[in-house]
């Protein structure tokens, strides 16, 4: 739990608040509103799909793994200090991405953004921590997570006005713009550090890295070198190792740098599953669908920023509307109805093809926010109150690791298996002259147009039907396992918070022999 010095001043509670809403909320959109450009950042500086994905990957990626580091840092030099220090490495690294022009520039401008997005996040949830207390710190979370599930979803649509208006480099601008906007209220926040802090876990920070890192690299690189490719599985290998290593280390250390013992709370379990289970069934939407709708149905990026409103506006409004609902309807309910509308919504989407209208895919995307909008209303909040208070500090930073975690696995994911089934369903493409490999990659870039131009006028209109249904059977795959996923997830979630049974409890009395066996229950 963040601590404050003795005689130090409380920052004003409200203006740090607003600080750190804004700026949790442009982390998220950093992400998801930068794919609705990498179909016009892929077809200006002629970028293959794999370093076009790195784009968003090495962004997620490094924000993932570095959380922990930056955490412990925060406590230790400062939290005011590693606030600014974030938001002034986000500017300088995402205008830059704004003004190269080789896409490896990019992709590594981007990696160090993500760098600077998770020392923003960490610091920004210890400084919110500090200003609140009790009931009121619950509430503050609460509105942290509506701020980042607001990012998530006007990413992509803001960023479709932008790319239409001024082009892909405006989206990186114009988060650089808002990033140093925020930097103005730096002295309104009050500087606090972890008196008990004792340096970074070195070992432990380097193993969930690297594992994290190679099992990002194996998923991209899979469709590209073949599943079974020494290199990928040795990606793969490594990843379980490294994170073996990670866990073995945490729990060695008398203060781990992530609070492992937390994950034998089944609510806080529960609650942190969720953003995991959300990044397949929403995450993962908001990132690959523009691309669809561009390359596929032929929308301009204007347009299709302004359809994804459709999955994104639900998830503006409703989180006000579910915290309502949860003085009067249970978490797990709540929380298990959401998974299943995702659910039932990505099955919905199926019926998307080629020639689909606005109006038609309105249903399956509205029932799709509809469920996101119900959890996040709830997520930051829940994961907070379900354990102590004076963990609420610990939860939240493993909480929030989970939730980036989960979508950096997710989207790496996702991105494989659509490759990967395009590519198969691109068996025998007519007229096409280039590898089958290159092809899918393109056309999951959402570049049919430019593909089929360099295949002969007679051919044109039949090659570009068949590589729009080719990806178009690849993506309907894809969303039945995402609401498998979450269609089983669902009752897991809400067993997992189930209040116990009267009478059961975990808790040993004072001096009960811990041979005994003790009845199971809640743990918190």
């Amino acid at each position: 739990m963040p601590t404050r010095p003795a005689g130090a001043v409380r920052s004003r509670p409200v203006l740090t608040l607003i600080a750190v809403c804004v700026s949790c909320g442009l982390l998220p959109a950093s992400l998801t509103g930068t794919s609705v450009a990498l179909p016009d950042l892929g077809s200006d500086l002629h970028a293959s799909l794999v370093t076009v994905q790195w784009v968003v990957n090495a962004y997620n990626l490094t924000f993932a793994s570095v959380m922990l580091v930056a955490g412990s840092l925060a406590d230790l030099l400062g939290r005011r200090r590693m606030f600014t220090l974030g938001l002034a490495v986000f500017v300088l690294c995402t205008t830059g991405a704004a003004l190269v022009s080789e896409v490896v520039w990019i992709d590594v401008l981007r990696g160090a953004a993500g760098i600077g997005a998770a020392m923003v996040l960490t610091a920004a949830t210890a400084l919110l921590a500090q200003a609140y207390d009790d009931e009121g710190r619950a509430r503050a979370f609460g509105f942290l997570g509506s701020s980042f599930g607001l990012g998530l979803a006007l990413g992509p649509s803001l960023s479709g006005l932008l790319v239409g208006a001024w082009g892909w480099r405006s989206v990186f601008l114009a988060h650089a713009a808002v990033a140093a906007a925020v930097l103005l209220l730096r002295p309104l926040l009050t500087e606090s550090r972890d008196p008990g802090a004792q340096g970074v876990d070195y070992p432990g920070a380097t193993t969930f890295s690297g594992a994290l890192f190679a099992l990002t690299l194996a998923l991209v690189e899979g469709p590209q070198l073949g599943w079974a490719h020494p290199v990928v599985l040795g990606l793969a290998a490594a990843a379980v190792v490294l994170l073996v290593a990670f866990v073995r280390i945490e729990k060695r250390r008398a203060r781990p740098m992530l609070e492992l013992s937390l994950l034998r709370e089944p609510k806080f379990v529960a609650v942190s599953l969720m953003p995991v289970l959300l990044a397949f069934g929403f995450v993962c939407l908001l990132v690959f669908l523009p691309s669809f709708f561009i390359g596929v149905n032929g929308m301009s990026s204007q347009r299709a920023g302004l359809t994804m409103l459709l999955l994104s506006g639900p998830v503006l409004a409703l989180p006000v509307v579910s915290g309502a609902l949860a003085r009067r309807v249970s978490a797990s309910v709540l929380l298990g109805v959401s998974l299943l509308l995702v659910a039932a919504g990505a099955a919905w989407l199926t019926v998307l093809d080629q020639h689909s209208t606005t109006l038609a895919l309105a249903g399956p995307l509205l029932v799709i926010g509809t469920g996101v909008g119900i959890s996040f209303g709830l997520l930051d909040g829940a994961a907070v109150g379900s354990v102590d208070a004076s963990r609420a500090g610990m939860a939240a930073g493993l909480f929030n690791t989970m939730r980036l975690t989960g979508e950096a696995v997710a989207i790496a994911g996702m991105g494989s298996v659509l490759v990967s089934i395009t590519q198969h369903n691109l068996r025998h493409p007519s007229g096409w002259e280039g590898s089958v490999g290159e092809l899918a990659n393109r056309v999951v870039q959402g570049e049919i147009a430019s593909v089929a131009d360099k295949v002969p006028a007679p051919r044109r209109a039949d090659f570009t039907v068949f590589v729009s249904d080719a990806y178009t059977s690849a993506l309907h795959t894809v969303l039945w396992l995402l609401a498998a996923v979450c269609a089983v997830g669902a009752p897991l979630i809400m067993r997992m918070l189930r209040p116990a049974p009267a009478g059961r409890t975990v808790r040993a009395e004072e001096g009960h022999d811990a041979k005994e066996p003790i009845t199971m229950g809640e743990t918190s």
